[in-house]
């Protein structure tokens, strides 16, 4: 029998399910024409690629507050990508709020109040419970989050883009009675300020008719290592990437997520264009196509900053438009990590990949790429400037160099303190104005969470790469916290245990239930630790990136140094 198609046919156009039910649409949530609009609004002349995704998320987070069910399926409508990587995407990352159908959104205005360590230290859980008992639910959410970069000034919560430091529910009260939301922009050295004393000078020499090889010895020998906290020489970098075939990619990596570092902030709320400076001649030194910088999305303040210069360098005919291409990060601690970060600047999910291929052979759209940190770049523009003696002159029990050290805890004066790389805990202390008043030294966090806690017996030891490995701890990031007699390390150890587990990818089996699994046992009134031993030998050996290598740390040093807490 023929098939009528005939428009008077009713079953014109339908189509059959597997059950042989019959249905007027495909399957899946239906593209809504007023979703549509708003995205195609909101996106404008914008690239649909799909490495711009994340950027696209934010968009439509920005301005809603939200990512609602109907905006999701027209963001895959307009980019061409299936609602299944759209959502695992925007899931993925903590700065997005994806909303189901019969879901309720969000309230207008989100309070994230960090709850790592520094500002655990002064009382963030207090600050936290009563700004969630004097504030309407229906109004004002109030999260917990991981660092955010301010722990000289805890505890420090974020009100919309703003961030409130030294924050009580009177300071929250107040800026929310004046609306005052949006991030703060701090004074600090622009364009026309950095060129007034000599700056692009060298970039400009460089030019030309520089010789990159020459730049990388004069790197190489000022001793600089990279500060993102694995140390690996930086000028070495630079020939790696280029005995690969362009087309070269340099991606700058600004996720400053490691509790008790703030560094970088501070460098780039001060003096943004000596990492400018540094970061093109960088991408000099590797021709480039591109200068892909990811920042962390808790530094509104530094995102404008950057965006406002970057400007200043297109105008002034530094760079090309787009050379510089600024991209967002959505929360997530994993993105530190290089190829999670690489992953995120192609628009997916922040994952870690597996190496080799090492990313100097295959990182951004599968191309050599080389990968800096922000202070890093900070310190190759002034090598270049003053000479690797700015570095290397310095000498101090055995080692060369500067450390920027991230200091926060119980000292009297928390802050970024420029030292000597041989600086011991004594001499970090002692710069940040001795113990707060009425805090007796007690142990120390020297690089972060993943470099576990060391006690105040080990004092005499140089923060610097290489001299605490044989204590079972790193420098890191240099970030310094400093705990007292008034403070618990097993409580501190959970506090960096907890950290893990939330900030996991969850990509693989030991890293993922090793760090849940290990804040249950370190729950306990007293612990196993027979079972956290062997829990921590499975994580080292078998975790594929760094976080789940290093997530033990505190455990291990707790129980060695600290064993009568638990």
């Amino acid at each position: 029998m023929a098939l009528d198609t005939s428009d008077k046919n009713p079953r014109k156009g339908v189509w059959k399910s597997g059950k042989g039910k019959g249905r007027h649409h495909t399957k899946g949530r239906q593209l809504q024409d007023d979703a549509w609009d708003d995205v195609k609004s909101l996106l404008g002349n914008a690239p649909r690629r799909a490495d711009l995704l994340i950027e696209h998320l934010h968009k439509i987070q920005d301005h809603f507050g939200h990512l609602s069910a109907a905006h999701l399926r027209a963001l895959a409508e307009e980019m061409r990508m299936s609602m299944a990587e759209i959502y695992e995407v925007a899931t993925f990352y903590a700065h997005f709020d994806v909303v189901k159908e019969g879901e309720t959104p969000p309230p207008a205005l989100t309070i994230r109040v960090c709850d790592s360590l520094s500002c655990e230290l002064a009382g963030a859980q207090a600050l936290k419970t009563a700004l969630e008992d004097g504030l309407d639910p229906a109004e004002v959410r109030v999260l917990r989050a991981p660092c955010m970069g301010r722990c000289d000034t805890a505890p420090v919560l974020e009100l919309g883009h703003a961030h409130i430091d030294h924050a009580t529910p009177e300071k929250v009260n107040a800026a929310i009675a004046a609306k005052e939301t949006h991030a703060h922009i701090p004074d600090y050295q622009d364009y026309a300020a950095y060129v007034a004393e000599g700056g692009y000078a060298v970039l400009k020499s460089l030019r030309d008719g520089g010789n990159w090889e020459a730049v990388q010895d004069k790197v190489l020998a000022s001793g600089l290592r990279g500060l993102g906290g694995a140390g690996f020489p930086s000028g070495k970098k630079w020939g790696f990437v280029r005995a690969n075939d362009g087309p070269r990619y340099l991606a700058v990596n600004g996720d400053e997520g490691e509790p008790g570092t703030f560094k970088d902030r501070y460098y780039l709320e001060r003096v943004p264009h000596l990492f400018l400076e540094g970061m093109l001649i960088a991408a000099w030194a590797v021709e480039a196509e591109t200068a892909f910088i990811y920042m962390r999305d808790e530094y509104p303040a530094v995102l404008e900053i950057l965006r406002r210069e970057i400007k200043a360098l297109e105008d002034a005919g530094i760079v090309d438009a787009g050379f510089i291409d600024l991209r967002r990060g959505a929360g997530a601690y994993i993105c530190g990590e290089e190829s999670a970060m690489i992953e995120s600047i192609e628009g997916k999910r922040g994952m870690p990949r597996h190496r080799p291929p090492f990313v100097a052979q295959v990182g951004i759209f599968g191309r050599p790429t080389l990968v800096h940190n922000v202070e890093t770049l900070h310190w190759v523009a002034r090598v270049c400037r003053e000479g690797p003696e700015v570095l290397s002159s310095t000498e101090l029990n055995g080692r060369k160099g500067l450390r920027s050290y991230s200091v926060s805890g119980r000292v009297a004066a928390p802050g970024v303190y420029l030292l000597p790389a041989g600086s011991t805990i004594t001499d970090i202390i002692e710069a940040a104005g001795g113990m707060a008043e009425g805090h007796v030294f007690k142990a120390y966090q020297p690089g972060g969470p993943s470099s576990g806690l060391l006690p105040a017996s080990i004092h005499d030891v140089p923060l610097d790469f290489d001299t605490l490995q044989p204590l079972g701890s790193f420098i890191g990031s240099a970030a310094v916290v400093v705990l007292s007699d008034q403070d618990s390390a097993k409580a501190a150890a959970l506090n960096m245990l907890r950290f893990f587990e939330d900030e996991s990818c969850g990509q693989c089996t030991p890293c993922r239930v090793g760090c849940e699994k290990a804040v249950k046992l370190m729950q306990k009134d007293t612990w196993d630790q027979g079972l956290l031993e062997e829990l921590s030998t499975a994580m080292v050996d078998a975790s594929i990136c760094g976080l789940g290598q290093a997530a033990p740390n505190p455990i291990r040093l707790v129980m060695k140094h600290f064993p009568d807490e638990i």
